[in-house]
């Protein structure tokens, strides 16, 4: 090992005479040319006093306030220029399609045309009640009778199902009611003026019966009605209006309309686009008006098959004792156009139930 104490240290003398070590590497290794240049005393900015702020609550307004200079600021040093900044590319337009309402038609609410009622003039004819008696027809006015209670039971299902084709609806024809039978003789103009009568007592009803048997009319001689113009000539004729051939009657709420002059071209007529017209001014404005037809047999003549597609419903009268059940089953196929078809047994002798109406009132024995 080294013996340190051989080393001759600098006696003090010797120290302080000369310069200092790190001043000797200054010298030796020029160090000086790297520090800072010295700044001017005069450049030298004073020693900025702190300001003390204070609070809104602390200020106290005092009567003479004595300004202070502010000391002077220093002269900024020259900044250098800056840098020209690159234009960022403009951003691409993003257009956006004008999305434009249609524009709203003004509500303005147009009332529907109301049809004028049509009311029925024509001259009002007596009623024959005792021809009615001998007849075996209801009488109006008179007692109870099994056969007005029968008529009370159809009229009451016929009116039901009136209501519920017009609350479906049906139209003009919901108030339409074709009676038909296959074959002559089986009771259908008597079922229909039955009928006519039974609705005709109704407190807020009133019907329409119409002969539309051209070739053998019997309505007008069964209620002892005179003749004249009826639905035939209405629609051959297209200056009659229909609604001056309908006669009145001395029984509240029942009119007849005849069959008119006979012709050979009746099925025409009925096919054609006027009939629609026709029949839809014994209806227009009275919606508690009924309109009853009285039609041919449905086998003998084509008349009762065009009717058929004007109506909301058609009842089937069937004999008891004479109607066949290929008979029926035909007709039915000829009065498809209307919806709804209904059969009604005439001439029947006797009630596999027992029931016997119009007993309770005293009669039917």
């Amino acid at each position: 090992m080294t013996d340190q104490t051989k080393i001759p240290l600098p006696e003090d003398g010797e120290a302080a005479k000369g310069p200092s070590l790190i001043e000797r590497v200054v010298r030796n290794y020029d160090l000086v040319k790297l520090a800072p240049a010295p700044i001017p005393e005069e450049l030298v900015p004073p020693v900025a006093k702190r300001r003390r702020y204070r609070r809104a609550s602390e200020v106290v307004e005092d009567a003479e306030v004595t300004p202070v200079a502010e000391p002077a600021a220093a002269p900024a040093a020259p900044q250098p220029a800056p840098e020209p900044v690159a234009a960022a590319a403009p951003a691409p337009e993003v257009v956006v399609p004008e999305v434009v309402a249609p524009p709203v038609a003004a509500s303005i609410n147009v009332p529907a045309p109301v049809a004028v009622p049509v009311r029925f003039r024509g001259e009002k004819h007596p009623v024959n009640r005792q021809h009615l008696r001998d007849q075996g027809l209801i009488v109006p006015e008179g007692s109870v009778t099994a056969l007005l209670e029968e008529m009370r039971i159809v009229k009451r299902q016929l009116l039901y199902n009136a209501g519920q084709l017009a609350q479906q609806g049906m139209g003009p024809a919901a108030q339409r009611i074709l009676i038909c039978s296959p074959h002559p003789g089986e009771g259908k103009s008597y079922t229909s003026v039955n009928l006519a009568l039974a609705i005709a007592a109704e407190k807020e009803s009133e019907v329409l019966l119409v002969d539309a048997d051209f070739a053998k009319p019997s309505v007008l001689s069964m209620l002892g009605l005179p003749g004249g113009p009826g639905l035939m000539d209405a629609l051959s004729k297209p200056d009659i209006d229909v609604a001056d051939c309908v006669i009145g009657t001395d029984i509240s709420g029942l009119w007849v309309l005849p069959a008119g002059n006979a012709t050979t071209s009746d099925s025409e007529y009925l096919s054609s686009s006027r009939t629609a017209a026709v029949l839809e001014r014994l209806t227009q404005g009275a919606p508690h008006r009924i309109v009853i037809f009285d039609s041919p047999p449905a086998l003998a003549a084509s008349p009762a098959a065009e009717l058929a597609k004007h109506v909301g419903q058609a009842v089937l009268v069937a004999r008891a004792d004479r109607t066949g059940q290929g008979a029926l089953e035909d007709a039915v196929s000829l009065l498809s156009g209307c919806p709804n078809i209904q059969l009604l047994l005439n001439a029947v002798h006797f009630s596999p139930s027992g029931r016997r109406f119009g007993s309770y009132y005293g009669y039917g024995g």
